[in-house]
């Protein structure tokens, strides 16, 4: 498996290939990159204080010497860290190996929260106000509330590890945007028992279609899928999609898209931004709204579950449990079938970074090194499908140790995951881009929230 110089949410390109002119996730554009410049020239290096000072010499140093650095730091201390992934807490204690293979006498006791219901964000600007916090680190999601809340308000801190960016072809000083630890997909997935076919992407908001979803006030990247579809590329994908349908199935749809024009039209967007609100309009006005993930996969999975479509994380897939009723080979990835067109599901991150009043930066420094630069690191996230490093040599090496592209055989196809490459150019997977999300936040995203919304029995 070959992945592209720079993966990551918000690049639309493939993994494979060199040349690609694809953007990294939470990139800028060419006038923000010399806005940045301007002012880096402005205020050098050697002017920097506190965190922006160690972030900068850590970006100068080798895995090793950071590691020799977080033991100089935190022998015999407590690391607390936050995410919005649990298994932070799995790889901590691998960190704490690879630095007693330094230091036979190093100790270190730690603590990782999780918190529930989208609290991250409030519990970090909390600890924010503190001259010292208690979290060293986060590992985090949502792009747009990143975006506005963490990194416009100066709360979270970017640090580059050097070796990442040589693996991607850049120097941390070059790259701009949020460091990506993995992208994971969402990928439309419906029962085959069936008689039901999805053929298109429209065909998950056609007429009685109620696919199982966690909703826009459940999970907010679910809202930035939305928003997303309204960038040019997708709302492009979106049209092409709309022009392979049957006449009945234009005929249902085109009202609709008539209607959205003025919409289109008055929130600034593109040539096929009307294509983009009709579908999402008709997403949001039919998709049966679940808790959570996991519960969406158990129902799809059941033979009972006749012709029920659903938008969930493809790696769910992982959990089930066969029975004699209940069978992965009872679901199809929409995407992986032979003649399907339009968008197969959607990528976002979960980012890394450091708090701006870290009370353990070297060591929160050295941990993402180790979480981004090295197979063990990654690989409490890297033992499942669907998530991607964005390193292309920690994802090649998690690729030949789990061979996750033939992970269900022939006895259960849909578990052969196609990688990241395939889902970004064939699978036409939807990629989260923070600053998008963020500038269309007040405007597609507050029409977004004024849709009305599906409830089963009305």
């Amino acid at each position: 498996m070959v992945v592209s110089a720079l993966a990551g949410c918000g690049s639309a390109a493939s993994n494979q290939g060199a040349g690609t002119d694809a953007q990294p996730a939470g990139t800028d554009t060419a006038a923000q990159t010399t806005e940045k410049a301007e002012t880096a020239e402005a205020a050098p290096a050697a002017e920097l204080t506190g965190i922006d000072a160690i972030i900068a010499e850590a970006e100068t140093m080798s895995m090793e010497e950071l590691a020799k650095k977080a033991i100089e730091e935190s022998n015999g201390k407590t690391f607390y860290g936050v995410g919005n992934s649990s298994r932070g807490k799995s790889a901590l204690p691998l960190f704490i190996e690879y630095l007693q293979t330094i230091d036979s006498s190093y100790t270190m006791e730690f603590e990782w929260q999780q918190p529930k219901n989208n609290k991250i964000f409030e519990q970090l600007t909390s600890d924010s106000l503190k001259s010292e916090g208690t979290f060293a680190m986060t590992l985090i999601q949502d792009g747009n509330q990143i975006q506005t809340k963490m990194v416009d308000t100066d709360i979270l801190k970017t640090y580059v590890p050097k070796e990442w960016a040589e693996a991607n072809g850049t120097t941390p000083d070059a790259y701009t945007g949020f460091l990506p630890l993995q992208t994971l997909n969402k990928v439309f997935m419906y029962n085959n028992t069936g008689s039901a076919e999805f053929n298109n992407c429209w065909d998950f908001v056609y007429e009685g279609s109620h696919p199982l979803f966690m909703g826009v006030d459940s999970e907010i990247v679910g809202k930035n899928f939305l928003m997303m579809l309204t960038e040019d590329k997708y709302a492009t994908w979106l049209k092409e999609a709309y022009d392979k349908l049957d006449d009945t199935k234009k005929a249902y749809f085109e009202p609709v898209i008539k209607e959205m024009q003025t919409d289109a039209n008055d929130l600034g967007l593109g040539a096929n931004g009307a294509y983009a609100l009709a579908w999402i309009k008709l997403w949001v006005n039919n998709y049966n709204e679940q808790t959570d993930d996991g519960p969406i996969c158990n129902t799809l999975v059941d033979a009972s579950a006749t012709d029920q479509s659903g938008l969930l994380v493809y790696s769910k897939l992982r959990s089930v449990e066969e029975s004699a009723s209940v069978s992965v080979n009872n679901i199809n990835v929409a995407a992986y079938q032979d003649g399907y067109t339009g968008i197969g599901g959607y990528g976002y991150c979960h980012y890394l970074f450091l708090t701006k009043n870290s009370p353990l930066p070297w060591t929160a420094c050295a941990f993402i090194a180790f979480m981004t630069c090295t197979e063990q690191g990654f690989e409490a996230w890297g033992k499942d499908m669907g998530g991607y490093s964005a390193n292309p040599n920690v994802a090649k090496e998690i690729e030949d140790t789990f061979h996750h592209s033939q992970g269900g055989g022939d006895e259960f196809p849909a578990k052969n995951d196609r990688g990241y490459d395939w889902w970004t150019t064939d699978g036409e997977l939807v990629l989260e881009d923070p600053a998008y999300c963020s500038e269309v936040s007040f405007t597609v995203g507050s029409w977004i929230d004024v849709l009305d919304h599906y409830a089963p029995g009305e």
